[in-house]
């Protein structure tokens, strides 16, 4: 997949650096993504002494997992749908 308008750019993890190619409109979302993963990371590497970086790793992603499960579950209209059908009926039973 070509990019439209690519940018290169490098991230860094840790004393790892990981060069990309992004779109140049992502860059911000790229950028902020390092910073989450680099605080998790510190946070669970000095919460959980001598664990070792693959352990901050797997701590870390399950940690950003939980987030985004936790936030595609707040936007999912289907239980406010559903309290508003119920609302809806409940009114429509009382005006009748």
């Amino acid at each position: 997949m070509a990019l439209s308008d690519p940018l290169s750019i490098k991230l860094k993890f840790g004393n790892r650096i990981l060069p990309m190619v992004v779109e140049r409109s992502d860059e911000y979302l790229y950028r902020e993504a390092e910073k989450l993963i680099n605080k998790r990371f510190s946070y669970y590497a000095a919460k959980y002494p001598n664990q070792g970086n693959e352990m901050y790793l797997l701590m870390m992603a399950l940690d950003v997992a939980v987030r985004l499960k936790r936030a595609e579950t707040a936007t999912d209209p289907a239980p406010m749908e559903k309290a508003l059908s119920e609302l809806l009926a409940e009114m429509e039973r009382a005006m009748a």
